[in-house]
């Protein structure tokens, strides 16, 4: 039998460590002294030990350690999933390092533009949260992308092209969507593809697709790098609202965001104060 001094160093494991295997019921003593509480343990445990340690190496927590060496069969598997998900994570990170640096390196800041008159291709995103957890936002930036690829597949396979970065925007058009959205019923968002097509692609394409034209228009805009969040959008409005307009305003009913690769661009038409509204 070996100490726990000796079990220690043989296996490079303190023994703060081990009685916290021990306690976690996956490296469990031999023998222990009931009297002193002294653990022991055999020869044979320092290759169970070795086996933790390179496992624990890995970053697998001690619940799936546990658990590989509870399932052997099971435990490549395991293992193999765990790479994956550290894959995952580690891209996750990337991002968000990236986001980080160019938050700093060029701060997010309103611009004024012009948005020219174009041809676009409008389509319903399927129904999606209305954006209350981050989860929400998640699931709601894989259904406009994906409507944006069906989109973009359909109007190449009619023979048109993409002719721009696409957008989203709120589902307020026609009326009796509108109603839908106003109820927390859904779909909550439109996409918009600018297009080059002719008379035949437009033919061609199906009908839950719309042809509109975008006319042109003032707008203020932001952009913020990564994914869409709550905070993000919230910051991108408060910044578009404090931003100092001469005799006009920023008019929230005619908003996009604009989908970059690197980013979302949050942007909104600028109504001029002796500009007639819509339903004048």
């Amino acid at each position: 039998m070996l100490s726990i001094s000796d079990f220690s160093e043989m296996c490079g494991l303190p023994s703060q460590t081990l009685r916290y295997y021990h306690g976690a019921g996956l490296l469990v003593p031999a023998d222990v002294d009931e009297r002193t509480g002294y653990r022991s343990y055999t020869f044979e445990q320092v290759e169970q030990a070795m086996l933790i340690t390179v496992l624990r190496g890995t970053g697998m927590s001690v619940k799936l350690v546990r658990r590989a060496l509870d399932e052997p069969d099971n435990a490549l598997a395991l293992v193999r999933q765990h790479r994956t998900d550290l894959l995952r994570e580690r891209q996750a990170q990337d991002e968000a390092i990236s986001n980080a640096c160019e938050f700093f390196t060029s701060p997010p800041a309103t611009r004024l533009r012009h948005a020219a008159e174009r041809t676009v291709v409008s389509k319903l995103v399927p129904a999606t949260p209305a954006g209350r957890e981050r989860s929400d936002w998640d699931a709601a930036h894989a259904a406009v992308t994906a409507t944006v690829q069906e989109v973009v597949r359909t109007v190449e396979s009619c023979g048109g092209a993409v002719a721009g970065p696409p957008w989203q925007t709120v589902a307020a058009e026609p009326p009796e969507q509108k109603s839908r959205l106003l109820t927390g019923e859904g779909p909550h968002w439109l996409v918009k593809v600018p297009v080059t097509v002719d008379d035949e692609a437009l033919a061609a394409l199906p009908d839950d697709m719309e042809v509109q034209v975008f006319e042109a228009r003032e707008e203020l805009s932001i952009f913020i790098p990564g994914r869409s969040s709550m905070a993000k959008y919230g910051t991108a409005l408060s910044r578009l609202f404090s931003h100092p307009l001469d005799a006009a305003y920023v008019d929230v009913t005619r908003m996009r965001h604009v989908l970059h690769d690197d980013g979302v661009e949050t942007a909104a038409a600028i109504r001029r104060l002796d500009e007639p509204g819509e339903d004048q």
